[in-house]
C-alpha cells in the first residue's frame, strides 16, 4: 500500500519547519540538529517525489544533490554535479529578476484579438 500524497507533503512541511527552527536557535557551524533537520527534508522530499509520482505520474521541478563534505574541507573547486542543494526551478521570490511564468511573457498585440487586454498587449 502506498503512502497518500497528502501525507508525504506534510511530512515535508513538518522537515522543513523543524529545519527552520534549528537554523533560529543553531549553536555554532556543525550544529548536529541542524544537519540532521538538513538531512530529514532531503529523506522527506524523496518519499514526496516518489509518492507524487506513484500518484499522478507528477514530479516536482526540485532535485536534491549527493554532499562531498571532502570538496568543502580541502577547499577544491565543486563539481556542479555533486553540490548538495536543492535546486528550484520556477518565478523568483525575491523580486530581484523578472519572472520566468508564461503570464509574464506577453508580446504584444498588434490587432483586436476580441480580448478585455488593453490595445498593445
Amino acid at each position: 500500500m502506498s503512502i497518500d500524497p497528502r501525507i508525504a507533503l506534510q511530512s515535508l512541511i513538518t522537515a522543513l519547519e523543524e529545519h527552520l527552527a534549528a537554523a533560529a536557535t543553531r549553536r555554532g557551524e556543525k550544529d548536529p540538529v541542524v544537519e540532521s533537520a538538513y538531512l530529514a527534508i532531503a529523506d522527506a522530499f524523496e518519499v514526496y517525489e516518489e509518492v507524487l509520482y506513484d500518484a499522478y505520474g507528477e514530479v516536482t521541478p526540485l532535485e536534491i544533490y549527493e554532499d562531498d563534505d571532502e570538496d568543502y574541507e580541502t577547499g577544491d573547486e565543486l563539481d556542479p554535479a555533486e553540490d548538495d542543494s536543492i535546486d528550484v526551478i520556477g518565478p523568483d521570490l525575491t523580486g530581484d529578476a523578472p519572472s520566468t511564468r508564461p503570464e509574464s511573457r506577453r508580446t504584444p498585440d498588434t490587432g483586436d484579438n476580441g480580448s478585455n487586454r488593453p490595445a498593445g498587449w
